[in-house]
C-alpha cells in the first residue's frame, strides 16, 4: 500500500523523522538479494526480473555511489540510510530494485520501494531520505530522466492527446510497478552494458518505457509534461519561469496574466500541481541553490543569500534554519561530515 499522508504545513516534520515501515525479508531462490515479504505475491517472472535488476545495478556500481552508463540513466547504490536531502527533482521515472525511500513534497509524504515506481512530471523542490539500506542489503535504484519532447513524440505516435480540463494532477506520484514496466526497465539496464547495444537499443527501450507509462496508472500525470499546450502546459511554463528566475523578484499577478489566468486561479492550479504556492516554490528553490553554493565552498552565508535573491542576511538565515533545521554554516558542516551532501538518488 502506498503511504501518503497530508498534514498542515505548520506540523511539517523533518524527513529524517518519517516513520519507516519494516517487513520480514524473503530471499529469492536464485539471487543473493533480499526483498520485502510482499514481493512474494509477484509471479516468478517478476521475481526473477527484480533479482536480476538488483544484480545488474550492483555490478554497475560495486561501491556506494552512482553510475551513468547511458545519457539520462542514473544507477545508484547506498549501504546506509541517508540524512535528509533537498534538491530540485526534474521530470523522471524512478525504480528501486532493493531498499526504500521517502520523498516529501509540500505537506505530503511519498514512500516507494521495489513494488512501486515514482514518476515526476515537473521540476519540483523536494526533500527525501533513503529509509531502508545496509551493508548486506544496500539500496539499489535507478532514475531515468524524461525528455518532454520525447514524451510528446511518443504520445502523438500512440494516438494520444495532452490532458485538458478537469482537476490538475500533482506532479509527483507513486504507483505499483507492473511486470511489463519492470521488464522494460531491466532490458534498458541490460542494453547499457554494451556501447554498441546501448546506442541502438537504449533509445528504443526508453520509448517503450514512456509508452507503458502513458498507458498505465500515471498516464495523465505524464501527459502533463508533453509540450502540446493547454492549461497543464501553462503551469509547467510557470514552473520553468520561476525556476529560471528564482533569484529575481517576480510579480505573481504579472506571471498569471502572461499565462492567461486570474491570480487566484493561477495560485490554485499551481498548488494543485506542486503542493506549494508560487512564492513557496520560489523560496524553496532559492534555499536549495544557496545550500548548493555553501556546500561548494564558494560563498559565505551572507554572500550565498544575496546571490539567490535575499537582501537581508538575517531573513536568509531564519528561512534557511526553518528549511534545513540549522543555521547555514552549521548545516553545511554537518552535511560535509556525512560525506554525502544530500545525494538525490
Amino acid at each position: 500500500m502506498i503511504e501518503r499522508s497530508s498534514r498542515a504545513p505548520k506540523s511539517r516534520r523533518p524527513v529524517g523523522t518519517l516513520r519507516q515501515r519494516h517487513s520480514r525479508p524473503v530471499r529469492h531462490a536464485h539471487s543473493s538479494f533480499r526483498f520485502p515479504a510482499s514481493v512474494g505475491r509477484l509471479d516468478s517472472r517478476a521475481l526473477a526480473d527484480r533479482a536480476e535488476l538488483a544484480e545488474q545495478i550492483a555490478a554497475f556500481v560495486p561501491e556506494d555511489g552512482r553510475a551513468q552508463p547511458v545519457p539520462g540513466l542514473h544507477l545508484i547504490r547506498s549501504s546506509t540510510a541517508k540524512v535528509p536531502f533537498y534538491a530540485v527533482l526534474r521530470p523522471c521515472f524512478c525504480v528501486i530494485a532493493q531498499g526504500a525511500k521517502v520523498l516529501q513534497l509540500g505537506a505530503d509524504d511519498y514512500r516507494y520501494d521495489p513494488l512501486h515506481y515514482l514518476l515526476v512530471s515537473a521540476d519540483l523542490p523536494i526533500a527525501g531520505r533513503i529509509v531502508e539500506a545496509s551493508g548486506d542489503e544496500p539500496y539499489l535504484g535507478l532514475r531515468l530522466d524524461l525528455d518532454p519532447a520525447l514524451v510528446s513524440q511518443v504520445l502523438v505516435e500512440a494516438g494520444g492527446t495532452a490532458t485538458s480540463g478537469g482537476a490538475e494532477r500533482r506532479a509527483l506520484g507513486v504507483s505499483a510497478l507492473d511486470a511489463d514496466l519492470l521488464d522494460a526497465t531491466l532490458r534498458l539496464v541490460r542494453a547499457s552494458q554494451s556501447p554498441r547495444e546501448s546506442a541502438v537499443l537504449a533509445p528504443l527501450v526508453t520509448r517503450e518505457i514512456i509508452y507503458r507509462l502513458l498507458v498505465g496508472d500515471q498516464g495523465d500525470r505524464l501527459r502533463h509534461i508533453a509540450v502540446l499546450g493547454g492549461r497543464a502546459h501553462r503551469i509547467a511554463e510557470a514552473i520553468r519561469r520561476l525556476h529560471a528566475r528564482f533569484d529575481q523578484a517576480v510579480r505573481m499577478e504579472d506571471l498569471a496574466s502572461d499565462l492567461g489566468m486570474s491570480t487566484s486561479t493561477f495560485y490554485q492550479r499551481f498548488k494543485d500541481v506542486t503542493g506549494l504556492t508560487p512564492l513557496q516554490f520560489q523560496k524553496e528553490v532559492r534555499l536549495q541553490e544557496a545550500r548548493r553554493l555553501l556546500l561548494a565552498g564558494g560563498a559565505d552565508a551572507a554572500t550565498a543569500g544575496y546571490r539567490v535573491g535575499y537582501n537581508d542576511p538575517s531573513h536568509f538565515s531564519r528561512d534557511y534554519k526553518r528549511q534545513f533545521g540549522e543555521p547555514p554554516m552549521q548545516d553545511v558542516e554537518r552535511v560535509r561530515e556525512t560525506a554525502d551532501a544530500g545525494a538525490l538518488d
